[in-house]
């Protein structure tokens, strides 16, 4: 009796048992089954489609880039890709011997790509030419195949080299426009598939499928292509006569802040680009003038006199002496003009380029209040121009700076800007006082930010400017033409010092002087010819720029009758072991302007030599 009801009990256990497991194997089939079909679907249908599909990728064409005229700057063309398929290939000493010819690539290099038989395709060359893919194409040697590609081309070559950038041999851009925008410009690629069996080889007679490719949007710069020749033509010339580092001009529209033509000498032709150093080809391509800072010197009074004049701490009445320096802080600080300027207006201190003005001026004003405007003006921060790279700039901490640190930031150093930086501050100052935000782009709508500057320093900077460079009569650094301009020189720093003999000689200009529309800027770094003053190494280029400016859009002078007066030429006098003030005396009768260099009171050298001859509107250079 007890033990029968344990063998039935028993039993009924075991068949119990026996349920759950079946009824556990059945339900993890049912999820598993579930899990498949609904969940693992889409991906497992993929991997299913990879083996039985071959696919050849088709790249979609890149945006084109235009100039505001419409001029194309850069375009992508069809190229082809070459492929091999090991499974599909009668002969592969045939297929080498034939590609090696045709691609310029050694049998070997070939047989070791092509002869994997682990590998269904391979990628032989990227981007031949389709007279080329039409050759490979007829032979009809099996197991070669092409797929669609694109290729970038720069029509203009050189042309705006840094600023347009370049894209990699798979279309993705590396540099300037190109890399900035790369999301834009690039489109979305199509694929061609078609059916293959187990081993890849394809199937005859069965269904194809091929997804178009999207082009890319095309982008419009605010660059005006003859601007950017006149700049390119004019900063060539400048970096072969004054043997220099490298030269950088920014043309700006100072109504909208569109940089009209902006360059970096030396550069590159983006056709031919050097790839084979990677290290000189990025440093190469940096746009320069919003990757690198300097110490700007003079140009810098802009800054320094408009805060000034907008804080009321000095009018055009006021007068100051120079006496060749200052002490400030127990350290004696340097004007240019070792011999002083003596008793000046303001007007003529910024004429005069004199530091001992703009240190007092600077002095007045205060670190608190100059690192407002200075913050106000855009130094020290990014200006948020759509290029690669952009730099900050320098500023020592406001709590960090000294009396003797303020007097020389008056005057252009202890400070570093950008060129971009630099003269969008510039631009805004003279433009209608508001302040601007660079762009490269045409179709950005135009911003203006808070008012920096009132229209009453706006118009004495802009007078100031006018005297700077029409010094003998008004309208004459190019005869008839309002224009204004500012020059610097300053000493470049290395590993913390003073690099001696090392100076970044600068020009800023705009025009019409009273109105401004087009701002320049151009910095010639190390100069290596004998001269550095801005006024010698940069305004000549400067100005040239605006007379071709001027002749593009043929414009009609601002004063008719000045614009008649041509410029002679003048046998350049020997000056070698006179006094200063006979060789002074000499050049103004000559009607030529002059820079000094030295403290001394005898002539030892002077630029151009003597008996040079040279146009009367010359500045040259006397060494003491």
């Amino acid at each position: 009796m007890y033990k029968g009801e344990y063998s039935l009990y028993s039993l009924r256990k075991r068949i119990f048992a026996m349920f759950c497991i079946i009824s556990f194997i059945f339900l993890s089939l049912i999820i598993r089954l579930f899990y498949i079909q609904a969940i693992s679907a889409k991906s497992l249908q993929l991997k299913a489609e990879s083996q039985w599909t071959r696919d050849l990728p088709i790249t979609a064409e890149r945006g084109r880039i235009y100039d505001k005229n419409g001029a194309t700057l850069a375009v992508s063309y069809a190229t082809y890709n070459v492929y091999t398929r090991y499974r599909e290939i009668e002969d592969i000493n045939d297929v080498c011997s034939f590609l090696s010819k045709m691609l310029n690539m050694t049998f070997k290099a070939l047989f070791d790509k092509i002869s994997n038989p682990n590998v269904s395709e391979v990628l032989i060359k990227q981007q031949i030419s389709k007279e080329l893919a039409k050759e490979i194409i007829s032979s009809d040697i099996s197991g070669i195949f092409l797929s669609e590609s694109v290729s970038r081309y720069y029509p203009y070559g050189n042309l705006l080299s840094q600023v347009l950038g370049f894209t990699s041999i798979d279309g993705t851009g590396q540099a300037g426009v190109e890399a900035y925008y790369n999301e834009k410009l690039t489109g979305t690629n199509g694929i061609y598939y078609v059916q293959s069996d187990l081993r890849g080889n394809e199937i005859d007679n069965t269904l194809r499928s091929y997804t178009n490719p999207i082009s890319g949007e095309d982008l419009t710069l605010s660059v005006d292509v003859n601007l950017q020749i006149i700049l390119e033509q004019v900063l060539e010339k400048a970096i072969t006569e004054q043997k220099a580092k490298g030269v950088n001009g920014i043309i700006m529209d100072a109504e909208s802040g569109k940089v009209l033509a902006m360059s970096y000498k030396p550069s590159f032709n983006l056709n031919e680009i050097p790839r084979d150093d990677v290290l000189a080809l990025m440093e190469m391509v940096k746009n320069k003038g919003v990757t690198d800072v300097y110490e700007p010197g003079s140009t810098f009074k802009i800054l320094t006199m408009a805060a000034a004049l907008e804080l009321g701490v000095a009018t055009e009445h006021d007068h100051f002496y120079c006496g060749g320096s200052m002490t400030v802080d127990g350290q004696k600080i340097k004007c240019w003009k070792s011999i002083g300027h003596g008793s000046q207006s303001l007007y003529q201190g910024f004429a005069n380029s004199c530091n001992c003005v703009f240190m007092t001026l600077a002095q007045r004003i205060g670190t608190k209040r100059f690192y407002e405007y200075l913050r106000r003006f855009g130094i020290g921060s990014k200006t948020g121009i759509e290029i690669s790279g952009e730099s900050n700039g320098i500023m020592l901490s406001e709590s960090l700076v000294k009396n003797v640190d303020l007097a020389r930031i008056g005057f252009g150093q202890t400070v570093a800007v950008t060129p971009i930086q630099l003269l969008t501050a510039i631009s805004s100052i003279v433009g209608n006082g508001s302040k601007l935000s660079p762009t490269i782009l045409e179709n950005k709508d135009k911003k203006l930010g808070d008012m920096l500057v009132s229209n009453s320093t706006s118009n004495h900077i802009r007078n100031m400017m006018k005297l700077v460079v029409n010094k003998k009569e008004p309208f004459s650094f190019i005869p008839g033409y309002d224009i204004g301009g500012k020059t610097g020189t300053a000493q470049k720093f290395e590993n913390g010092a003073i690099a001696r003999g090392k100076y970044v000689s600068s020009f800023v200009g705009s025009y019409p002087a009273s109105n401004p529309k087009y701002v320049l800027l151009l910095t010639v770094n190390e100069p290596g010819a004998g001269a550095y003053y801005g006024s010698i190494v940069a305004a000549p280029y400067g100005k040239e720029i605006f007379e071709k400016i001027i002749k593009y859009f043929d414009i009609s002078p601002d004063d008719p009758s000045l614009a008649k007066k041509e410029r002679v030429q003048i046998t350049m006098p020997n000056l070698l072991g006179q006094s200063l003030t006979y060789a002074t005396k000499t050049l103004i009768e000559l009607g030529i302007s002059y820079e000094i260099d030295g403290e001394g009171g005898t002539i030892i050298n002077q630029l151009p030599p003597a008996n040079t001859e040279i146009l009367s509107d010359t500045t040259v250079l006397i060494c003491t």
